[in-house]
């Protein structure tokens, strides 16, 4: 599948409800620590905000409400990953991409045919504290050779400065989350990352 090359993590509902109408394709909702009827809620409005603008919504963890509430895609971290019914979700047809962040988790990852696989760190980040070291675009390019044909999305501490190196080393996509999050504006930075990455090959 061909990935929007910008790949926009927010962590409200309100804030994908400001974003997406600047032209956003691609958002995850990324739910942490809410009681279950509030990421029921969440995800039932974000799910249909998405349906009316054309964009495609990836739930973040929930898998078992993506199933629950017909959304068509879900992202798991390696923990996530665990627990996952895998089965279940293809039955539905909802595609899922997987975090990786070492060689036995893309292998890992890979063996079960994601729609995408993600490698992050790309560089520091300060959304939160990360046991990875940054990954670098040696590591970017190495996952892009392993992964084949299965889209790589790149994330941690990207700015729209860092998208050409990030590109060339073969990402398919860049995820973004705290450069829009921490912005004076977010909707004209959110703008500013779509022009640039309508502007480099993915």
């Amino acid at each position: 599948m061909m990935l929007d090359p910008f790949y926009l993590i927010v962590s409200h509902v309100a804030a994908l409800e400001l974003l997406v109408p600047q032209g956003v394709k691609l958002v995850q909702l990324r739910l942490k620590d809410l009681p279950e009827h509030e990421l029921r809620r969440q995800i039932r409005r974000a799910r249909d905000f998405c349906a009316v603008h054309g964009a495609q919504l990836v739930v973040n963890d929930h898998w078992e409400l993506a199933l629950e509430l017909r959304c068509g895609f879900v992202h798991l971290g390696q923990e996530d990953m665990d627990h996952a019914d895998f089965d279940a979700l293809r039955r539905a047809g909802i595609r899922f991409g997987l975090s990786t962040h070492d060689s036995a988790e893309l292998e890992r990852a890979l063996a079960l045919g994601p729609a995408y696989v993600a490698l992050g760190p790309v560089y520091p980040t300060l959304l939160k504290q990360m046991k990875w070291a940054p990954q670098g675009l040696d590591k970017l390019r190495a996952w892009k050779r392993r992964a084949g044909s299965t889209p790589l999305v790149g994330i941690g501490g990207l700015t729209p400065e860092r998208l050409p190196g990030l590109f060339a080393a073969g990402a398919d996509s860049a995820a973004v989350v705290t450069d829009i999050q921490t912005a004076a504006d977010p909707e004209a930075r959110c703008r500013e990352w779509i022009a640039t990455t309508r502007r480099e090959p993915a």
